[in-house]
């Protein structure tokens, strides 16, 4: 339980919130999405 309460301090932080803004900005571009829904359909053909 301590390592998800030191994540949730992390991402409380403001370099914790850099990093999720980042990653929000990312997501939000079409080329960052078409590569999740290619990994996505490859994992799903494996099984």
């Amino acid at each position: 339980m301590a390592l998800m309460q030191r994540i949730s301090a992390f991402l409380r932080s403001p370099k914790g919130q850099q990093l999720v803004d980042r990653g929000r900005r990312e997501l939000a571009k079409p080329a960052t999405q078409q590569k999740l829904r290619g990994l996505a359909a490859k994992l799903q053909k494996r099984r």
